[in-house]
């Protein structure tokens, strides 16, 4: 299963751009919790707290239990969205979706290579991995931290589609089985070195272009 992290939360009834903006200038955020056939609702999170908790989790797939302000339980959710401002390191509003248990989501998780192919190791080989995340779909329950494929054995020219990775039981990956995932491939280092000389290679001009010319005509 995924890791969870709490988080506390304020319930507002006041919304708009404004509000939102007086909510940041006092170092809070605005967002909103949704989903389970709920109104949506409107939260108000402390800014430190979250940009620190976002910082140490994986956003896409960790389980938050958002503690609501004078409420009981924690209500478990995953978060939907965040705006971010445009080059600032700052969040802006955060979705929060509220998940039950035993109805599946989708989301995305990260997606590793472990080990270093044979082809790496003993012929110098390159190895490039072609996707980083998988989106999937389970109950959150079954949300896995991570998806992982051992590149041990793997060969120059081999490569590894999505029908060769091992995904946990009541975990469903939704793309395509024959995505590839990573490839091994040849060194280009004698392909570079030879771009690399003919770029060196001094190009001749006036004089000493007609002198080469006149020295290979002597030669036929």
């Amino acid at each position: 299963m995924g890791t969870e992290a709490k988080l506390n939360a304020e319930l507002r009834t006041e919304t708009g751009k404004g509000v939102a903006r007086k909510l940041r200038q006092a170092g809070k955020l605005p967002a909103v919790l949704y989903g389970a056939g709920k109104d949506a609702q409107p939260l108000t999170l402390d800014g430190h707290d979250t940009h620190l908790l976002f910082q140490a989790i994986a956003v896409e797939n960790t389980i938050i239990q958002l503690q609501l302000d004078g409420e009981g339980a924690p209500v478990p959710t995953l978060v939907r969205e965040v705006q971010a401002h445009p080059f600032r390191p700052e969040i802006l509003h955060v979705d929060f979706l509220r998940v039950e248990k035993g109805v599946e989501v989708e989301l995305t998780v990260p997606f590793v290579l472990e080990g270093t192919p044979k082809g790496v190791r003993e012929d110098g080989g390159v190895l490039d991995q072609l996707v980083h995340e998988l989106p999937v779909r389970c109950i959150p329950s079954a949300i896995p931290e991570k998806l992982s494929l051992d590149v041990s054995e793997m060969a120059i020219g081999d490569s590894k589609q999505l029908d060769s990775l091992e995904v946990p039981e009541g975990v469903t990956v939704t793309l395509d089985t024959n995505i590839t995932l990573c490839a091994v491939h040849a060194p280009r280092v004698a392909e570079d070195a030879e771009i690399s000389d003919e770029a060196e290679a001094p190009a001749l001009i006036g004089d000493e272009a007609d002198q080469a010319d006149a020295s290979e005509g002597d030669e036929g």
